[in-house]
């Protein structure tokens, strides 16, 4: 799903009732049919809607909407932030519109005895441009400030489709309602915190125009990720999926290849080999029978594995230290290697440490750095935009693929599209999660799927999982042993 920009966004509107052909007011009246629907499954009928409407087509949006939800039976109030001749066009008749039954109030109502107050913002739409003052921003403040549950129309008032964001003059949602396509904004540290769930709506806009507009931006799908998932064939045997090698472990971190080792498991590749010190031993065979073993030194990552050609991809950096011996091998191994490779954790801050070692990481390699480990690659960024310019640029540098691990985790492609993944939960923001994507983005290299649909499939995968891992132990509770062992119901969801 293409991420448009917020000039973008205004052209494809215009490119829609120019070419559908369709009225501007009915366009509007089809973007709140769908989102009035939502509203009303997601609130039942004994809810107060208290709308907070502005005096454009967001505005236009939120009174389409109030009439269509008293009309079905919801009580309904309006709360309207500007003068009449402020309106826009289509606003001014959406307000002419509005049935007796929908009241006009002066504030945010309090919570009434039989009612609880939904709040619905519809105040500012996509064209906000810089930090939002004056009376709208008196109105942002009273609505993050009153306690009630807020649903955002098309994004949250104040954000800026992009960059610059200030999450204090941005309202505080716990449910938005985008319209065709979240918006960057909303997928980025920055003020994403401010949307709270994220549900798209689709309205029926110009695909051509989206297909052919210029964004390097992409936001995952399920039906993407399904499309990428290969068959397994009934007369194939585990050479026909790979063999996988992960290079992990040392003293005190052995739990990392574990983790790992067990994730590559699920992938479905053939066999996986785990290289770790002679003490990493014991613990892989407790928790992973169904792999082999390679010694890589007495203590720590020193020496290379036999016949490092037989293997289809090879996953290394979890737990490995970074000592004088390990960095020596891991620059052997990366000369040595000509499968499909994953790089995390200490590999990644050993070739941040020495920078000659970017030379030998093999094109279409997969990076997978937290935001620690990216400052350590790139250095520290001004910003979100600029985060993205050298994330997008070491990918570009490297040839390979630079996965920004995270809430709705950022994948770069070498040419420069990138993609924003939608699983995951904050449940995952715990020691060794980042080791469980490792082995599995291994496993399905190993798998032979290319290295694009790899990272896609198994970051989403992983996020999936993760959520189920939540589902069952609350995301307090849940560690990233549990990921893995939810590992099989992701895959079982996208393939039924």
């Amino acid at each position: 799903m293409k991420i448009l920009t917020g000039s973008q966004i205004k052209e494809l509107d215009s490119y829609t009732i120019e070419n559908e052909p369709i009225e501007s007011v009915d366009l509007m009246e089809r973007a709140s049919e769908a989102m009035a629907q939502i509203v009303a499954q997601r609130t039942g009928g004994e809810k107060l809607l208290a709308f907070v409407v502005g005096k454009g087509n967001n505005g236009g949006d939120g009174l389409a909407m109030a009439r269509m939800l008293a009309n079905a039976g919801c009580t309904c109030c309006v709360m309207m932030a500007s003068h009449l001749e402020e309106l826009s066009d289509d606003c001014r008749f959406n307000l002419d519109r509005l049935p007796d039954n929908v009241q006009f109030v002066d504030s945010i109502p309090e919570e009434l005895d039989d009612y609880e107050v939904v709040v619905i913002d519809a105040l500012l739409g996509s064209g906000v441009k810089g930090c939002v003052t004056g009376r709208y921003g008196e109105i942002i403040r009273e609505i993050n400030s009153c306690g009630h549950y807020v649903i955002s129309v098309d994004l949250p008032s104040g954000m800026q489709t992009e960059f610059g964001n200030d999450p204090d003059t941005i309202v505080h949602a716990d449910l938005t309602l985008t319209i065709e396509f979240p918006k960057l904004a909303m997928l980025l540290p920055e003020a994403g915190e401010c949307c709270g769930e994220i549900e798209v709506v689709d309205i029926g806009l110009d695909r051509d125009f989206i297909d052919g507009a210029d964004s390097p931006y992409q936001y995952v799908t399920e039906d993407l990720v399904r499309g990428f998932i290969k068959e397994r064939l009934k007369f194939s045997h585990k050479g026909s999926y790979g063999h996988a090698l992960l290079v992990c472990g040392s003293e005190g971190m052995y739990g990392a290849a574990v983790l790992s080792t067990t994730a590559a498991l699920r992938s479905g590749c053939g066999l996986v080999t785990l290289h770790t010190p002679r003490a990493g031993v014991m613990p892989l065979m407790a928790n992973a029978p169904s792999a082999m073993i390679s010694c890589a030194g007495e203590e720590c990552f020193s020496s290379l594995p036999v016949s490092v050609d037989k293997y289809t991809s090879v996953g290394v950096g979890c737990g490995v230290g970074q000592s004088a011996a390990t960095q020596k091998a891991l620059g052997e191994l990366l000369q040595s290697v000509h499968a499909g490779m994953v790089i995390d954790a200490d590999a990644l801050n050993i070739i941040a440490a020495n920078p000659h070692l970017r030379a030998y990481i093999p094109a279409g390699s997969i990076l997978t750095p937290h935001p620690g480990e990216l400052r350590r690659l790139v250095g520290e960024w001004s910003g979100e935009q600029d985060k993205i310019a050298k994330s997008s640029g070491l990918a570009c540098e490297l040839s390979s693929i630079v996965v920004v691990k995270g809430a709705y985790t950022m994948i770069c492609m070498p040419d420069g599209r990138i993609y924003f993944n939608p699983t995951g939960t904050p449940g995952m923001a715990k020691g060794g999660s980042g080791d469980v994507l490792t082995g599995l983005l291994t496993g399905l290299l190993s798998r032979r799927y290319s290295a694009e649909e790899a990272t896609i499939l198994g970051v989403y995968v992983h996020g999936l999982a993760g959520e189920k891992a939540a589902e069952y132990f609350g995301v307090e509770a849940m560690n990233s042993s549990d990921i893995v062992d939810f590992i099989g119901d992701a895959f079982g969801e996208l393939t039924k």
